[in-house]
């Protein structure tokens, strides 16, 4: 398998983000014919982690409108460093408590959901803020011990308590798959996810029910899953220059964001 700077080239210019936002919606349409669906019905992320902000720039430019970052406080620097640019950010990493007032206060979405205290102290500074936040919660679909995420069967009970918390707008359900070659196991944890979904969208506890699943290394098996948000960060940007394992837990070199 060859090494990430082989495989995504380094974008530096509007160009170069053209052309890798173009290749990457070409193969979300193909994973979405193949399933039976409409490419439309897949949102890409793209995601900026320890992207330098003028590549940034460069990447709007090119036409990314929504960002998503790990870190809260890399996510900080960059919205106030860039604010005069047309874009919103997502934060998709875990939430340390302390950090929450920060993402209350300029997050657009927030996708790494997986407990009542990070619920509690997100919807107290968001009722300070006087707004709301979309939320999808994070499940282990892998049942690694390294990874965040509620266990599948700790799910509902958790879902069933969130309308506690009126600032959170439930959107769905996030997961990253296990970090492996073996797609079928890949798969495995994205139809985990569908059918955890489904069952909570029975008893109406997850909004519209959207999936996020799905990055560089995996997105367009997700999509053949089900998934509804992709996030994709190095078949857009680039390699990055420093091991995922600092941004998700237990992350190997086979798959990344």
């Amino acid at each position: 398998m060859p090494d990430g700077s082989q495989r995504y080239p380094k974008a530096e210019s509007v160009a170069d983000f053209a052309r890798n936002l173009a290749e990457v919606r070409a193969r979300i349409d193909a994973a979405a014919e193949r399933a039976g669906r409409s490419g439309a019905e897949v949102r890409l992320l793209p995601v900026s982690k320890t992207v330098p902000e003028e590549r940034i720039r460069l990447a709007v430019e090119a036409g990314c409108r929504t960002l998503g970052e790990n870190k809260v406080q890399e996510a900080k620097r960059k919205w106030r460093n860039l604010a005069d640019l047309d874009v919103s950010w997502s934060v998709i990493g875990h939430l340390q408590t302390n950090k929450a007032k920060d993402v209350a206060a300029f997050a657009a979405e927030f996708q790494a959901l997986d407990n009542l205290r990070a619920a509690e102290a997100l919807d107290r500074r968001l009722q300070a803020e006087g707004r709301s936040l979309d939320v999808f919660v994070q499940v282990n679909t892998s049942a690694e011990e390294s990874k965040y995420g509620l266990p599948p069967d700790e799910l509902s009970a958790f879902l069933k308590k969130l309308p506690n918390y009126s600032a959170l707008n439930v959107r769905g359900l996030m997961t990253l798959a296990v970090f492996t070659a073996d797609t079928e196991r890949v798969r495995a944890c994205f139809r985990l996810l569908r059918t955890l979904r489904d069952q909570a969208r029975d008893l109406d506890l997850v909004g519209p029910g959207e999936l996020s699943m799905g990055m560089s290394g995996d997105y367009e098996t997700a999509i053949e899953e089900g998934s509804t948000v992709v996030r994709v960060g190095q078949a857009i940007f680039g390699a990055r220059p420093v091991p995922d394992g600092r941004y998700w837990p237990g992350a190997a070199d086979v798959q990344k964001s």
